[in-house]
């Protein structure tokens, strides 16, 4: 068995997608619309087979997302080398996005890096 796809929603569809094609070389499917309901939504399609679905739909409840708490935490990619780690982290940084840990070789022996990327999601970038 794998997981599929992870789903997340977003305020601003066209900037989250960017986001992960700009970052993470995500390939866009055509945005798909459903004119009744006012939903919209994009799959994402990594390198692995992996795949996000990012959805927008009117009226949408938007809390708080503070980095403690319970629930999906965050979304982490795989860059295969440390070195790869460091330049993403610092190229994200440099653009704006706030590092909250790393790049570092944690207790358990990942080395990784956390950014609080689109809309206040983390986002974890290890080897």
């Amino acid at each position: 068995m794998k997981i599929e796809h992870i789903a997340m929603y977003v305020n601003d569809l066209e900037a989250a997608k960017a986001f992960f094609v700009r970052y993470f070389h995500a390939v866009s499917n055509d945005l798909y619309y459903n004119a009744k309901t006012g939903f919209r939504s994009y799959f994402l399609s990594f390198e692995d087979g992996a795949r996000l679905e990012l959805m927008h739909k009117p009226e949408m409840q938007d809390v708080e997302k503070p980095l403690n708490r319970t629930g999906l935490i965050h979304l982490a990619f795989s860059t295969g080398s440390a070195e790869q780690v460091d330049l993403l982290t610092a190229r994200l940084k440099a653009d704006g996005y706030d590092v909250i840990s790393g790049p570092r070789t944690t207790g358990d022996g990942y080395y990784e890096s956390c950014v609080v990327g689109i809309e206040g999601n983390q986002i974890e970038i290890t080897v």
